[in-house]
């Protein structure tokens, strides 16, 4: 009960080289992500050996500090990361090209460290699964909302009563499994 398991995969509608860029915006993760607090990273960009620090806090109470060391980074396709703090384990993001767009693959598998944190998920893992789940909701929906531009609107056919609505390059496609 004090390890998560994580995979998922989501579409994005940019180049892998843009949405890299994109993630690379460190002084713009707290303006992303209400949920994280007092984020720092020890250099630029993400290359190998740069640390990014920070405060997860779930709707849940209570928080993860975590640090998360970048181990490889080969631009644009991979990052694959230690992670630390109140959790351990590793971590690994893909990013691919697909039609018009990227479809990123991340996953991780962590333990909990901190006492607190491996007896509440003793007692309340449920409760500790759906804060994990819904922190990866938002950051998705926060990421495509705030970081991406607005993708584009393919017209329907002209008829009477017609109106614009985003294309099929729009739409997300998600999904992930959880063990643990």
């Amino acid at each position: 009960m004090s390890q998560v398991d994580y995979h998922g995969e989501f579409w994005f509608p940019v180049p892998p080289s843009q949405l890299w860029e994109t993630i690379e915006r460190f002084e713009d993760f707290e303006s992303w992500w209400a949920w994280l607090a007092d984020f720092r990273a020890d250099g630029s960009g993400l290359v190998g050996g740069n640390v990014l620090r920070g405060t997860v806090i779930p709707p849940v109470p209570y928080r993860l500090r975590l640090n998360v060391r970048l181990r490889r980074c080969d631009r644009p396709g991979l990052i694959e990361a230690a992670v630390g703090g109140d959790l351990s384990g590793r971590a690994v993001l893909r990013l691919e090209a697909a039609g018009q767009g990227t479809r990123a693959a991340v996953a991780w598998s962590v333990e909990m460290r901190s006492a607190p944190l491996r007896i509440a998920a003793r007692v309340a893992y449920p409760l500790m699964r759906w804060g994990h789940d819904r922190v990866v909701d938002m950051a998705v929906s926060g990421f495509r909302r705030r970081a991406l531009p607005v993708p584009a609107v393919t017209e329907l056919p002209a008829h009477e009563g017609a109106a614009a609505r985003p294309g099929p390059e729009a739409a997300p496609s998600c999904g992930h499994s959880a063990g643990g």
